[in-house]
């Protein structure tokens, strides 16, 4: 579950180590450029590449969409930069819980723009925090955390 650049690495990785991946989950495509023609995002267009299910939901509120999702059977969901708060039944579908590849050293930034959010503070040090998901936003126990330099 991802959508803009940051998350292709992750599905990348998933996909070499050689895990079946039930489906992608990805924003949908938007109007843009000039001629406002539909754009997909970067995860979409890559798991297309490698020929793997594509859902984009404008939401994951709804009640077919989550039955749909939990039909998977998924064992983990993996989230990197979706941009969907994700609901209770869906955190709870996977036999093993979902996280996420979180852009920063939590918890100094939650939610949106991590990194440019670091830089712009003049941290010296930004990073990747990988964590289980609980109901709140960029809550649940980290299981790793990675640093790197900003170059600030």
């Amino acid at each position: 579950m991802g959508s803009p650049a940051f998350a292709v690495p992750t599905l990348k990785a998933i996909a070499a180590a050689g895990h079946e991946v039930a489906c992608v989950y990805t924003q949908p495509p938007r109007a843009a450029g000039r001629g406002k023609g539909e754009r997909r995002t970067a995860v979409h267009e890559l798991a297309e590449a490698l020929d793997l299910a594509v859902r984009h939901p404008a939401s994951l509120r709804d009640a077919g969409e989550q039955a749909m999702f939990a039909g998977l059977e998924a064992d983990v969901a993996v989230v990197a930069a979706y941009g969907l708060i994700l609901p209770v039944p869906v955190l709870q579908a996977p036999r093993l819980g979902c996280v996420n590849v979180h852009a920063s050293l939590l918890p100094r930034w939650r939610g949106a723009a991590p990194v440019q959010r670091a830089i712009e503070a003049g941290d010296a040090v930004t990073g990747v925090t990988i964590m289980r998901m609980e109901k709140g936003l960029d809550t649940g126990p980290m299981l790793i955390v990675r640093e790197i330099a900003t170059g600030v």
